[in-house]
């Protein structure tokens, strides 16, 4: 018999993507949102728990009889954030595999070499490793790229597809993943399409790839949405990561989403020359791009870490155009891309902590660009990665991120520890700050000012 999921009601809601102005009441029963109701000022109602209770407890909300009633006291309550683009097989291999130039290429070389070594069981801790970390910070969704080095042989391809699948499986209800294998470049042979194909069979979410890396790119694309073709699969492209401006290949990307009626199925992922070309090509590109309906991914850290190493004085910040393609009104989210491997050493899998560095990449600091970039890494993504009935509303699932700030700009600005995650019917993790001041002056003193501030 199926247990009935909690009944859910909450007061003192701050919802920023729905009325940053005012607080809300919500009531949740059998996993859906059932009611949201704006309130006239802060609710005081008795038998209401604050989560900070439960937290100096040591453990998170449990039901109250049939009931959870909860006072936020004005706390965020976002719908589960979503990452459009990690490597979660690759994420914490830096040990094993190293960068010592800091480079694209260098990475993708030292990667490939030690790949025949990893077995599917490291591979498939990695990944479930790294969701559970980008989960402990409110990330519930994520679409994660794998590597599919055929050139090392099926066997060690085949590898990452069936630890992918199984943590995936491992995680269902928990994380959701999105699995894109990357479909090799340049000169694919049959016996490799044919395991593409074989591991497309398996039950993956969509085709990707890098066909700006290749040789021949043009050609390569055209293959890979052949395979997205056959298959009704979305694409999603590692495209353009290159300080070069002759690395050009969106726009042929768009064209041919054009050609094949495939608008709103195709993401590009990167886009770092973008920023490279001159502003008349740039906003060609960028009007192609629109009429395409292209999600788009910026990936700021890595590609901050990444990008310029060339250069000599002013460097270049390796980002693509964040303003000009959202004035554009192209869907573009903000993603974590690599945790700790040769690509990228730091990293935690942490949306605010990249929402923020998006910010100082793309010089967003009005309280505008701040609910923009709450978009970014919430409905812009929930929309790129086709994610049905997301959000918070009535009749929507009840899958959300409760953040310890009382608004976005707080938000980002304190990046607070503070957060505690909900997803099919239960708590999945808590975390509070703690601290203490080295004397009861210094604690009142600390008190005063943050109610002063208020």
């Amino acid at each position: 018999m199926a247990i009935s999921k909690p009944a859910l009601h909450f007061i003192n809601v701050a919802l920023p993507l729905s009325d940053p102005t005012r607080l809300f009441e919500l009531k949740g029963d059998k996993g859906t949102w059932i009611s949201m109701e704006p309130q006239q000022g802060v609710m005081n109602l008795p038998g209401f728990q604050t989560l900070d209770s439960f937290a100096k407890q040591g453990r998170l909300p449990g039901l109250t009889s049939q009931e959870l009633r909860l006072d936020l006291q004005g706390k965020l309550l976002l719908p589960g954030l979503v990452d459009a683009h990690m490597h979660l097989d690759k994420a914490f291999s830096l040990p094993q595999v190293g960068n010592v130039s800091g480079t694209l290429l260098e990475a993708i070389q030292n990667y490939k070499a030690m790949s025949p070594k990893f077995t599917q069981e490291e591979i498939k801790r990695r990944i479930i490793k790294s969701a559970m970390s980008a989960l402990s910070y409110g990330t519930t969704t994520i679409r994660t790229h794998l590597d599919f080095n055929l050139k090392a042989g099926k066997e060690v391809a085949f590898r990452t597809m069936h630890a992918a699948l199984e943590a995936k499986e491992m995680l269902s209800g928990v994380v959701d993943l999105q699995l894109f294998p990357m479909v090799p470049f340049t000169g694919i042979t049959p016996m490799e399409l044919d395991a593409v194909e074989e591991a497309i069979r398996l039950g993956v979410d969509g085709v990707g790839g890098a066909p700006h890396l290749s040789e021949t790119p043009f050609q390569d694309i055209d293959g890979i949405f052949g395979l997205a073709l056959k298959y009704g699969l979305p694409l999603d492209l590692h495209t353009d990561e290159s300080d070069d401006p002759q690395v050009h290949t969106v726009s042929y990307i768009a064209e041919q989403t054009i050609r094949h009626d495939y608008q709103g199925r195709v993401t590009v992922d990167h886009l770092c020359s973008l920023s490279a070309l001159s502003q008349e090509k740039a906003d060609q590109a960028i009007a192609l791009m629109a009429k395409a309906d292209l999600g788009a991914v910026t990936l700021p850290a890595v590609n901050l870490y990444l990008q310029g190493r060339g250069d000599r004085g002013l460097v270049r910040r390796g980002a693509t155009r964040i303003r000009e393609l959202l004035e554009a009104g192209i869907r573009l989210a903000t993603a974590s891309d690599n945790i700790q491997d040769p690509f990228h050493p730091f990293g935690r899998g942490d949306l605010l902590q990249i929402a923020l560095i998006t910010a100082y990449s793309a010089h967003m600091g009005s309280a505008a660009d701040q609910q923009t970039l709450l978009r970014m890494i919430t409905e812009i993504p929930a929309s790129v990665l086709g994610l049905r009935n997301y959000g918070v509303g009535i009749g929507k699932p009840i899958d959300f991120v409760i953040v310890d700030a009382q608004s976005a700009e707080r938000m980002f600005t304190e990046q607070p520890v503070g957060r505690w995650v909900y997803k099919s019917g239960k708590w999945l993790h808590g975390a509070r700050q703690d601290s203490s001041w080295g004397s009861p002056e210094l604690t009142a003193l600390w008190d005063d000012s943050v109610l002063l501030l208020k």
